[in-house]
C-alpha cells in the first residue's frame, strides 16, 4: 500500500511539471525565438521546478562552502542519484547556465523543450556525437554560460546508488576553456525520488545539496585532467560518506 501511494506521488509530481511547463509555454515558445532571449528560459525553468515541486511537497536546499561569484563561468559538476538532481541544482545556480544530458531524454515531452533550445545533449556511445556536445560546450563556455555535466554519465543502477567513477570530458574541457570547476553533492535527493521514480516511487521532502568551493583550472594542462578528475571524485565521495 505504501509503495502505491508513492508511485501515486510520483504521478503526481510529473503531472504538476507538465501543467505548469504548459501554462508557461506561451511565454517560452516566444523567448525561444530569439538566442539572446534564452537566458530568461533558465528563469522559467526555475521557476516551473520550485512551483511544481512544491506542489508535491518536495523542496530544495543548498549549502555551500564557501560564496560563488556567480559573475564568473564555471563547469560544474555534480553527482546523479535522480532526476530531481537538474532542478535542485538548476533552482541554486545564479548565473546562466545549460546542462549536458543523454539524448534519450529528448524523448519526454517538457525536456525536449530544453533540450532544443538551452541544453545540450549527447549520444553517450558515440565518439562523434560527445565532440560534438563538446564543441558546443566550449562554444557556450566561450560566451558566458556555465555548463552543468554529470561526470558519472548516467544515474547509477544500485540502490541505495553509489558514485560511480567519473568520465574524463567534464575536467578535460574545464582545462582547455581554463575555467573553474564547481563540484556539487547531492546528498540525499534519492531519498525522495531514486532514478525516474519508476520503481520506489516518490514522496515529499527537501532535498539537499552541498556545492563546494570552485577548483581553478587556468595552471593545469591537459595531462593534468585525471588528476582533476579524482580530485572531484574525490571530494564528492568525502561529503558522501560525511552525510
Amino acid at each position: 500500500m505504501k509503495l502505491i501511494i508513492k508511485r501515486i506521488h510520483t504521478q503526481f509530481y510529473k503531472t504538476s511539471v507538465t501543467f505548469f511547463f504548459i501554462l508557461c509555454f506561451p511565454i517560452l515558445y516566444l523567448l525561444s525565438k530569439s538566442p539572446k532571449l534564452y537566458k530568461y528560459i533558465n528563469k522559467f525553468r526555475q521557476i516551473i521546478a520550485l512551483i511544481s515541486s512544491a506542489c508535491s511537497g518536495i523542496f530544495y536546499r543548498a549549502t555551500y562552502e564557501a560564496p560563488i561569484d556567480w559573475n564568473k563561468t564555471y563547469v560544474i559538476c555534480p553527482n546523479h542519484t535522480s532526476n530531481l538532481d537538474v532542478l535542485a541544482i538548476s533552482t541554486n545556480l545564479h548565473n546562466n547556465h545549460c546542462f549536458m544530458a543523454k539524448e534519450e531524454l529528448k524523448a519526454y515531452f517538457v525536456l525536449n523543450f530544453f533540450f532544443k533550445t538551452i541544453d545540450i545533449t549527447v549520444n553517450r556511445e558515440s565518439k562523434i556525437s560527445s565532440f560534438r556536445a563538446f564543441k558546443v560546450a566550449a562554444e557556450r563556455l566561450k560566451n558566458g554560460v556555465s555548463v552543468v555535466i554529470f561526470p558519472e554519465g548516467t544515474i547509477p543502477d544500485n540502490h541505495p546508488p553509489a558514485l560511480h567513477p567519473f568520465k574524463n570530458g567534464p575536467f578535460r574541457l574545464a582545462i582547455e576553456m581554463k575555467v573553474p570547476i564547481i563540484p556539487i553533492t547531492s546528498l540525499d535527493t534519492w531519498k525522495v525520488l531514486w532514478d525516474t521514480g519508476k520503481e520506489f516511487g516518490s514522496r515529499p521532502g527537501i532535498c539537499d545539496i552541498f556545492v563546494h568551493k570552485p577548483i581553478e583550472t587556468a595552471h593545469l594542462t591537459l595531462d593534468d585532467a585525471d588528476a582533476l578528475r579524482d580530485e572531484v571524485y574525490a571530494i564528492i565521495k568525502q561529503k558522501l560518506l560525511q552525510a
